[in-house]
């Protein structure tokens, strides 16, 4: 499949890249820094620009299968950054929209699991983290509207693993004492649900 990954400079977004291109997809990355995926300028087509702006995007998006994205504020948040994940969602849908491409997969937070007991993942993010809270909600809620093809995955602690396969998955929660994941099992899950149409508009939990 052509697919356009966004947040490719980031730990889960260069897993994403690294992994589609072992797999024969054919990737686009939108970037602002092409330096940090110089190891893949002979395997990728690296697009320098803006992935908030919604002309490049447009321009960029016809003829891609799909879209998967890891992009996220960095922490700790900075000021003005607050809303910054509502913000790339109506630029991605619109452009999404306009291009004619549906299927979309976007890296969220398990902090969005109101039902978690064992971590108690929506009391800490509340607590400790209310913007990403309140922005990743945000997000969310726009992809849903969006009527496009999506599919949310929401991993707890992101940690610099190897890749396992052998992390959990739930349709709609946080795999019991999910507590962490790798983020090269976080891009696994990315291109094992990108053909998978029982995915479509759903939310998944996943963790080791």
């Amino acid at each position: 499949m052509k697919l356009l990954v966004l947040g490719a400079t980031g730990g889960t977004g260069l897993q994403i890249v690294r992994q589609a291109v072992e797999q024969r997809h054919s990737v686009t990355a939108l970037v602002r820094s092409p330096n940090r995926l110089q190891s893949f300028q002979n395997s990728i087509d690296i697009q320098q620009g803006d992935l908030l702006s919604k002309p490049q995007l447009e321009k960029i998006l016809p003829g891609h299968d799909a879209v998967l994205s890891a992009f996220g504020p960095r922490a700790p948040i900075a000021k003005g950054e607050e809303h910054l994940l509502q913000q790339f969602a109506a630029v991605l849908t619109g452009a999404m929209q306009s291009a004619q491409v549906r299927r979309v997969i976007v890296e969220s937070v398990a902090f969005l699991f109101k039902d978690a007991i064992f971590p108690p993942a929506y009391l800490l993010g509340r607590l400790l983290f209310p913007s990403v809270v309140a922005d990743a909600a945000a997000m969310e809620k726009i992809l849903q509207s969006s009527g496009l093809d999506w599919t949310l995955v929401r991993p707890p602690r992101l940690t610099d693993g190897e890749r396992s396969a052998h992390y959990r998955m739930r349709e709609g929660h946080l795999p019991p004492f999910g507590l962490s994941i790798s983020r090269a099992d976080v891009a696994d899950c990315f291109l094992k649900v990108l053909d998978n149409q029982t995915t479509v508009r759903k939310i998944f939990g996943v963790s080791n």
